[in-house]
């Protein structure tokens, strides 16, 4: 009792304290000295919020509206799996629920994490040593389902540590790598190479150089690609503030879309504070990515199926239900009857059966 009545003169106490600077605060900020400051710092609060505002409001305005008929599953879907799969964790018991899990899902695709790669460019053959049981088992349990080794490094665009494109023997040995992997009997190969910036030359001749290899294989090349400028070249102006590209340029991403089989649009870590937004945020980046990918190229827009709170992904607006509604929103506005478009889950390992249902219900067929 008697704490509880300290704790209570202590409140008002502190209380007291904050409403006489807030009366100085206000003094001063009336005073005629401050004038025209005061003017300038509303004029500069005006140009940083009402775009901001604005923005927030077009992307919520953008998620509403009626979803389209046909606007779900092809048969084209993915789900980005654990390095568990491939170094012997995993055991057929885990096959057994896993195939149970997607069944009846639209999923065609596992990217099985079989990386990383060396910063050189090469790939030890022990990163992967169940690599064989895990495709066999796939194929005779789970007919149709294609096992693609999903590959990646960081890049030094941002650093001094990482893997370089610039160099001719590194790419040479990226190449071989796949070779490599594609040997060990993998279906097809998809890469995840970042923080890659936008009209990288380098990247689009390192693709040049696969695709001469996976067509002769007649695997698949797939790639993960970034977001595509929300606003006109705002990856320049994001580069020039942070010195790091969040976006590629909408003719970037055509150019990479123009050069593979499959490209996945890593489509969460937007930042987006709301699910509103964030969903309009997705049916934006679909149509985006629609307008400049070839029809005989598969586009994936990904689905959030991981749990973080950070400056760049809130998970109670990164919903699968989002994500799925959104796609759904640019998909009927842009290109209704685009056969080669799914979604790509990320990923298995972090998922929750809510995710999964989310999945279902929303993009599932009916």
């Amino acid at each position: 009792m008697g704490t509880d009545h300290g704790v209570g003169i202590r409140g008002r106490l502190r209380a007291l304290g904050r409403t006489r600077v807030a009366r100085v605060f206000v003094r001063g900020w009336r005073s005629r000295r401050l004038r025209w400051p005061r003017r300038i710092a509303l004029a500069l609060a005006l140009v940083v919020l009402v775009p901001a505002l604005g923005a927030a409001a077009a992307l919520r305005v953008n998620y509403m509206g009626d979803l389209k008929d046909g606007t779900r599953t092809r048969g084209q879907d993915a789900i980005w799996l654990g390095h568990a799969w491939v170094d012997g964790r995993k055991k057929d018991a885990d096959l057994d629920a896993f195939a149970e899990q997607i069944r009846g899902t639209g999923i065609k695709d596992l990217y099985v994490h079989a990386g990383p790669l060396e910063h050189d460019g090469t790939l030890p053959a022990d990163r992967y040593p169940r690599a064989r049981w895990l495709i066999d088992s796939v194929h005779r349990r789970i007919p149709g389902v294609r096992v693609q080794a999903w590959l990646g490094d960081v890049l030094a665009t941002e650093g001094p540590d990482g893997l370089r494109l610039e160099r001719p023997a590194s790419r040479a040995a990226v190449v071989r790598s796949t070779r490599q992997i594609l040997d060990a009997g993998f279906d097809g190969v998809h890469f995840d190479l970042e923080p890659l910036h936008s009209g990288d030359r380098d990247y689009l001749s390192l693709l040049d150089d696969l695709g001469e290899l996976t067509r002769a294989r007649k695997a698949p090349l797939s790639v993960a690609a970034h977001q595509i400028d929300p606003l006109p070249a705002a990856h320049s102006v994001n580069g020039a503030l942070t010195g790091s590209q969040k976006w590629w340029s909408q003719e970037f991403f055509g150019e990479v879309a123009r050069r593979v089989d499959q490209i996945a649009v890593m489509s969460y870590d937007t930042w987006m504070p709301l699910e509103g937004m964030y969903g309009g945020y997705v049916a934006q980046q679909t149509s985006l990515a629609l307008e400049v990918t070839p029809e005989d190229t598969d586009l994936l827009m990904g689905l959030p199926f991981f749990h973080e709170d950070d400056l760049g992904h809130h998970e109670n607006a990164e919903t699968v239900a989002a994500a799925v509604r959104g796609t759904r929103l640019g998909l009927g506005r842009t290109d209704r009857d685009r056969k080669r478009f799914g979604v790509a889950l990320y990923v298995d390992f972090a998922a929750e059966e809510a995710d999964w249902a989310a999945y279902r219900a929303g993009w599932g067929e009916r």
